[in-house]
């Protein structure tokens, strides 16, 4: 079972909507896979658009599986870890898991969710609280950020493939989800904001360009490796939203170029911390969805599933142009063809 992670700590990034269209892609690709995706964001966007989007009640359908009498969410399964976290109980996943295409027709078979929930923010004090305490005979961090972990142990057999959405920030519950991670997929823009959020994803996940050495001794990487386990490696750059009206001499491009040159240099001096050694195989540009977004998004829809003419959303007649809509699709194509 191999798990990808979506994650930027720098929000606006189009992280969810890539993770989305993603995994839906992939699913509709690989049907004789099982796909499962893990939300473990509180705002839980990724569930609503599994679900149905906005146009197809799938922010009704979220709520109702959060008020089931055991929450059909990560916060469930969280939850349910907190009267014990340090010890391992035993775990019903099939409590927290629901099928999202049971609500929403366009969503492939093959794909199973454990959705978002609000709780995660409640939780995190909890959670962080418990990782820092002292407990004889056991690494109390590790015992926290393993909850994820521990569940996947329990549907190695089950599924082919976990996505993880992970929370724009680094708090206790990202890690969580980061050391459960095999791949990473990390989204950036094509503006100055995220060459410098790149540099701060690495050093968040791999302890690179610390402001002091105070800092190592905590460190994400330090103590992942201190318990003898391996960290997500980067697979995967996505240079999100770019505009079709790029051209290699647009301020664009030379931000994109920025980072191409960072990842180069890393690729050089860390290779441990990528897949792959090309750029080229790394890094894949993602045009902006546009309309032929906004409308796949309202409807909880796949681009490969939408329609191209035109289409009301909330009350608002919009055209989707094939040309536009055929162009997204490639784009999602060949990110999920490096998948």
């Amino acid at each position: 079972m191999l798990t990808y992670g979506f994650w930027n700590n720098k929000g606006g990034t189009g992280k969810t909507s890539l993770a989305f269209q993603s995994i839906t892609t992939y699913a509709h690709k690989n049907p004789d896979k099982r796909i499962l995706a893990i939300d473990v964001c509180p705002q839980a966007n990724l569930s609503e658009l599994l679900y149905g989007g906005l146009t197809n009640d799938g922010s009704s359908v979220l709520l109702a599986r959060q008020a089931e009498a055991t929450r059909r969410t990560i916060g469930g399964y969280f939850e349910s870890r907190l009267p014990s976290p340090f010890t391992v109980p035993a775990i019903t996943p099939s409590a927290y898991i629901s099928t999202p295409h049971a609500y929403n027709a366009q969503i492939p078979t093959n794909v199973d969710l454990i959705a978002g929930d609000p709780l995660l923010e409640l939780q995190s004090n909890a959670m962080s609280t418990l990782a820092n305490t002292n407990v004889p005979g056991t690494n109390s961090w590790l015992a926290i950020v393993d909850w994820i972990k521990d569940l996947l142990d329990c549907i190695r057999s089950d599924y082919d493939v976990v996505f993880i959405d992970a929370n724009p920030s680094f708090s206790i519950y990202t890690q969580v989800a980061l050391s459960a991670t095999d791949r990473l997929v990390l989204p950036v823009m094509a503006d100055d904001s995220s060459r410098r959020a790149i540099q701060n994803a690495f050093s968040l996940i791999y302890g690179l360009k610390l402001p002091s050495a105070i800092y190592a001794e905590y460190a994400f990487a330090t103590k992942l490796k201190a318990a003898g386990r391996a960290l997500p490696r980067v697979h995967v750059i996505a240079k999100n939203r770019i505009t079709q009206y790029m051209g290699s001499a647009s301020a664009y491009a030379a931000v994109l170029g920025s980072i191409d040159s960072d990842v180069r240099v890393l690729m050089s001096t860390e290779p441990s911390m990528f897949t792959e050694t090309n750029i080229s195989t790394t890094v894949v540009d993602i045009r902006d969805f546009q309309t032929a977004g906004v409308v796949a998004f309202a409807r909880g829809c796949p681009l490969y599933a939408q329609r191209a003419g035109r289409a009301e959303v909330m009350g608002r007649r919009v055209q989707v142009k094939q040309d536009y809509l055929d162009n997204c699709v490639k784009s999602v194509d060949a990110l999920v063809d490096k998948l």
